[in-house]
């Protein structure tokens, strides 16, 4: 796992459950700290035995930009967390963030609707936009602070063939009441005052999982919502990932009960 800062990273707990369940002893993942400037050439200087790797901020720009090839959905999504090692000294960009929000919203009983709302607009943000198309829906408000801001997503929403829109905060209730699902992708915090909106759509994704419960899983979970959580996106985008890395089926079970303890 690359990413600065990084220690605090729960990634190591799944990857290791992982391959303890299927028996890859000689498999190993650490997180290393290594931001976005320093990508390329930590990456660049790595060997054959090296599988892949996870990428998280600040360096997800950084990790698309360096692969030698990508997936469409890194390039829909304009990321990547995800680097694989395709052959010596080529490298594999995906973005299994996407599958991460589309596990967890699946994983509370969603299934699909027409309009969303995505919280934010960082790189998160955008692997957001692409879930909810993945799952169906056709219109998404993006509500941040700054209309420039959302520029990212925005692009990332005609990638992927949605109708996106910037909202202002001001507007957030009146969004959050008439749409399907809500995608929280702001940090912890910054969602606080707004919970009670926000827990006006019966279906919210909260990506923050610690602190846990945030104030905005207490209000959803206080109006009989459904949650997802930051930890069920976690599981999923890292099911993907650890498939990337070993080419074998991801022990499912065995990673989420390592995440849960």
């Amino acid at each position: 796992m690359l990413g600065s800062p990084v220690s605090h990273s729960l990634s190591p707990v799944l990857h290791r459950a992982g391959f303890a369940a299927l028996g890859l002893t000689d498999w190993c993942y650490d997180a290393i700290d290594c931001d976005d400037v320093a990508l390329p050439g930590f990456v660049g200087g790595l060997g054959q035995e090296w599988a892949g790797l996870s990428v998280t901020m600040p360096g997800k720009r950084a990790a698309l930009e360096f692969a030698d090839t990508a997936t469409g959905t890194a390039l829909a999504v304009g990321a990547a967390n995800t680097l694989v090692q395709v052959s010596p000294g080529r490298w594999l960009a995906d973005c299994t963030d996407v599958a991460g929000v589309v596990g967890a919203l699946r994983d509370s009983g969603f299934t699909t609707g027409s309009r969303g709302v995505v919280l934010g607009a960082g790189g998160t943000a955008s692997a957001a936009v692409a879930a909810l198309a993945a799952l169906g829906l056709t219109e998404v408000d993006l509500v941040v602070r700054s209309p420039s801001r959302a520029a990212g997503a925005v692009a990332c929403a005609s990638r992927v063939g949605v109708s996106a829109s910037p909202v202002a905060v001001a507007d957030l209730a009146t969004a959050c009441a008439k749409a399907d699902v809500v995608v929280s992708t702001v940090p912890a915090g910054a969602a606080d005052t707004f919970a009670a909106d926000i827990a006006a759509c019966h279906h919210v994704l909260d990506v923050v999982y610690h602190p846990w419960p945030t104030p905005l899983a207490r209000a959803v979970m206080q109006r009989g919502g459904r949650l997802a959580t930051g930890l069920d996106m976690l599981l999923h985008q890292a099911l993907d990932q650890f498939e990337h890395f070993t080419g074998r089926p991801a022990p499912v079970e065995a990673m989420r009960a390592a995440i849960a303890r």
